[in-house]
């Protein structure tokens, strides 16, 4: 199941560059002022010097908290208006306790490199779409100032601390925009995708009942232009606490009767005002589908993803003013509230609104070519589709200024690794990571000093005390097992919405091991501290990385009077691939033809998403059950996945073992 260690790096840093990252220098600084282990600014000597500067840092970080984050904080210079009385007064998990009776805005620091005059005409966000051949520019001061108008818009119809403001923008200007408009009045943010559907949106909305709606009228994708007038107006019925509604018009439709314009919003001229919050106050709400009941709507705070975000951008991506941040990404995925962390260590962040296959499989290399993109994130299955595609992007492109290729979402296979190394660059830093919207962040991922070795991520992230445990929850090496962490992080959620008693929080994350996160995924520590990730251990869909709960999937399915009841079931391939597989048990007298597969794969596209249509729908006689009668996922994801099935379950558990081992047959159909 693990990729078999190997002995030379794909890719080694330059030893001169690497000595020069912000990371030594932090290293350096931290062991003079905080007691991290003293690490020299000359360049390491070889790759074990390299690996255990950075094994020895990393413990440091995990072992003493409240020094390693004190100099997160000094390091980056947070500005706190109000002092802590403390780091971590109650480490305790779920509901460490971090920097109590601190003040701050998370606005206030994505926007602190406007304040020198020499950044004025500098880029902060350059925008692509599918129509654009040249970006369009958004300066730092214009960025600055377009804050500061949307934020007293939003104060003068009485937006502040604790009111919720929605969006369902697609990745363009105006959605940073409003985000850190919110942020600066201390509102919570939350968004959703325009692909995402009217019901798939609602499920998520209603829970936390938004104020305000920041909405499009459509958008381009594919080739195409998407009207999403009626959507948007649902919405609006559906959603009895809006009072503010503003209208995005990408595709240049008139504002709907009752909706404000977004060009009068921004377009005073206001210096932006900053609510000082507390360190644990809620910044933005994002959505993590399990696999019963609505999806988890999981809160973190304005302090905890400030400081996590600094360290991962300035210290693990080596990000800073000179960088231009580009990730393929959506406004429904928590790797678009990342790409915004590019502003809080000065870097321009490049949006595109688009589809990264379209008019090609290339459209995204062409996007980092066009915009000079330094730091390129993207997918694991873009990259396997771009390697399928038989693509040369580092021959056909001008990638020059792409130093370093971040993938997420799923693990990047072996293939991937060479693919890009073979036809991007071969000097170029590949920093595959693995996190989750839990965090908003990345528990294990790239470091900058260190070699690249085929298959595997580089290595935890500091501050986070990653192990791989095994089913006695005891920690090993070079061996599968559960990815857990067991230190608190200050960007972990600081609870989930209308769940008062921390149930739903706990259950998530806390009651296979207490006091102790496990994240669901299948990870392997090796012995010279890198990682691999190599799936889920739960039975969430996580495709494209946006994850989807299959509760979504069943909702939409099991409308039709045809379909009795369903199972997906979503599965990380060797080759990098993503099955999805809907199995579905038909009500009598229906038939499974081309028809009703297209009903259900249109409804899914249509009222959900579409990059949750399933690769396949495959009729079967029932499907098993626990005993108390809930449909059995995780098991059949292990079967399906070659787990014997006396090994993936206890057949005394479920109602019909019988219907188990169908799938059994259906793994052997697929390996033939």
């Amino acid at each position: 199941m693990s990729t078999p260690p190997q002995d030379r790096p794909l890719w080694r840093p330059d030893p001169e560059r690497a000595a020069a990252t912000s990371l030594v220098a932090f290293q350096a600084w931290a062991a003079e002022h905080h007691g991290a282990p003293a690490a020299p600014l000359a360049p390491a000597e070889d790759d074990q010097q390299a690996a255990q500067r950075y094994a020895d840092l990393h413990a440091w970080s995990t072992a003493d908290l409240d020094r390693f984050w004190t100099a997160v904080t000094q390091w980056f210079d947070v500005r706190f208006t109000q002092a802590p009385e403390a780091v971590l007064a109650d480490a305790a998990m779920p509901g460490a306790r971090w920097f109590p009776g601190a003040r701050l805005n998370y606005a206030e620091h994505a926007l602190r490199a406007a304040e020198d005059a020499a950044n004025a005409d500098r880029p902060a966000i350059l925008h692509l779409d599918e129509t654009t051949e040249q970006p369009a520019v958004l300066t730092w001061s214009e960025l600055r100032r377009q804050v500061g108008s949307l934020a007293a818009a939003l104060r003068a119809r009485g937006i502040g601390p604790g009111d919720r403001v929605s969006a369902y923008l697609p990745n363009v200007p105006q959605a940073a925009v409003a985000l850190l408009a919110t942020a600066a009045v201390g509102a919570i943010w939350t968004s959703c995708a325009p692909d995402f559907g009217a019901r798939s949106v609602l499920d998520r909305l209603q829970q936390i009942e938004p104020a305000v709606l920041f909405a499009i009228d459509g958008y381009h994708y594919g080739g195409k232009d998407h009207d999403r007038t009626d959507v948007v107006a649902e919405l609006r019925r559906e959603l009895p606490s809006l009072h503010t509604v503003v209208h995005v018009p990408l595709l240049g439709a008139p504002a709907p009767e009752g909706a404000l314009h977004w060009d009068d919003l921004v377009a005073d001229d206001v210096e932006p005002v900053f609510e000082p919050v507390p360190f644990d106050h809620p910044l933005w709400v994002l959505y993590s589908s399990g696999t019963t009941g609505l999806p988890k709507a999981i809160v973190q705070s304005q302090g905890g993803i400030l400081l996590e975000h600094l360290k991962q951008a300035g210290l693990h991506l080596d990000l800073g003013p000179q960088d231009r941040f580009l990730w393929y990404t959506s406004t429904g995925w928590m790797m678009w509230n990342f790409l915004l962390a590019g502003l809080l260590v000065g870097a321009t962040i490049v949006t595109y609104d688009g589809s990264p296959g379209h008019p090609d499989t290339g459209a995204l290399w062409s996007v980092a070519a066009r915009t000079g993109a330094t730091v390129l994130g993207t997918s694991a299955a873009y990259v396997i589709a771009s390697r399928k595609a038989e693509l040369h992007p580092g021959r056909d492109l001008d990638l020059s200024a792409v130093r370093c290729i971040g993938t997420t979402g799923s693990p990047l296979p072996p293939d991937g690794f060479r693919w890009i190394y073979d036809e991007v660059k071969e000097d170029v830093w590949l920093a595959s990571v693995s996190g989750g919207t839990d965090v908003c962040s990345c528990f294990v991922g790239g470091v900058p000093t260190l070699p690249v070795y085929l298959g595997e991520i580089q290595a935890p992230c500091l501050g986070a005390a990653v192990e791989s445990w095994d089913v006695q929850g005891r920690p090993h090496t070079d061996e599968v097992g559960e990815l857990v962490v067991t230190r608190p992080i200050p960007s972990m959620p600081t609870g989930f919405w209308n769940d008062p008693e921390g149930t739903r929080y706990h259950d998530s994350y806390f009651d296979v091991y207490p006091g102790i996160w496990r994240h669901g995924d299948w990870i392997t520590v090796t012995s010279r501290g890198t990682v691999v990730i190599h799936g889920r251990s739960d039975s969430t869909l996580n495709r494209q990385g946006v994850r989807m709960g299959s509760s979504d999937i069943y909702e939409v399915v099991e409308r039709l009077p045809e379909i009795a009841e369903s199972l997906v079931i979503g599965l990380e391939e060797p080759d990098g691939g993503y099955w999805m597989p809907l199995f579905v048990v038909l009500a009598p007298g229906a038939e499974l033809d081309e028809g009703l597969i297209g009903r259900i794969r249109t409804s899914l596209r249509t009222e959900l998403s579409p990059r949750h249509v399933p690769d396949e729908v495959i009729a079967v006689r029932g499907l098993p059950h626990t005993l108390t009668g809930k449909r059995i996922e995780v098991p059949v994801k292990r079967v399906l996945s070659g787990t014997p099935l006396e090994q993936a379950v206890n057949p005394g558990s479920v109602d019909d073992i019988d219907h188990l081992r169908f799938f059994e047959q259906v793994r052997r159909d697929r390996q033939a």
